[in-house]
């Protein structure tokens, strides 16, 4: 274990591109094009080749859930790609019951059965994307400050200093504990501003 190999990971990790607006056609697409489009653009994000980035399950789960409003007349607009794109991130740390609560205000639902979006997507993925990007570079350093915090901790506490595989339990520990409290704050930060009252 060095920590050369570690960043090199974190760099890897870091690297991988979100689908940005211009990747987008244009032109509607229908489910197929869909698929094809999110493998070719997030392929490098699945942890196993043999991963599907979207299948068409999942976009038909999501627009039964009404996640993602529905196709017009079988093909899907720029504003599906937005939001397939954001619950590809989302669903890595929360439910599709707590996506859809995040997702409810961006629709109209009150005037349509169907929904309408109220906001302008576009400039809520740029954000998004901005603040993501912004993020990962400063990754390396956030990880460095991880890394050097268990060095330290593991020095004082573990008997068996040359255990690498110790030091590296620490970490994932340290890392998942970290993912745990975010993943919790987004829940309640939805839980407070996102449910309904009943």
């Amino acid at each position: 274990m060095d920590r050369e190999t570690l960043l090199k990971i974190v760099e890897k990790l870091s690297s991988c591109k979100d689908i940005q607006l211009s990747d987008i056609p244009c032109i509607d697409l229908y489910v197929d094009q869909v698929t094809t489009l999110f493998d070719d653009k997030l392929g490098d994000t699945k942890r196993e080749p043999s991963e599907k980035v979207l299948t068409k399950t999942m976009i038909n789960n999501y627009t039964k859930s009404r996640i993602i409003m529905p196709p017009k007349n079988k093909k899907y607009n720029k504003n599906h790609m937005i939001l397939l794109s954001l619950i590809y991130n989302l669903k890595q740390i929360l439910s599709i019951n707590d996506i859809k609560l995040l997702f409810d205000p961006l629709f109209n639902r009150t005037n349509s059965s169907k929904g309408v979006l109220k906001e302008d997507l576009d400039e809520l993925y740029n954000a998004y994307l901005t603040i993501k990007e912004g993020d990962m570079e400063s990754i390396s350093s956030y990880f460095n400050d991880v890394f050097d915090h268990v060095l330290s901790i593991s020095s004082e506490t573990v008997k068996d200093t040359n255990n690498d595989k110790q030091t590296l339990i620490l970490l994932v520990l340290a890392l998942a504990a970290q993912a745990a409290f975010n993943k919790r704050l987004a829940e309640s930060i939805i839980d407070e501003y996102f449910k309904v009252e009943k």
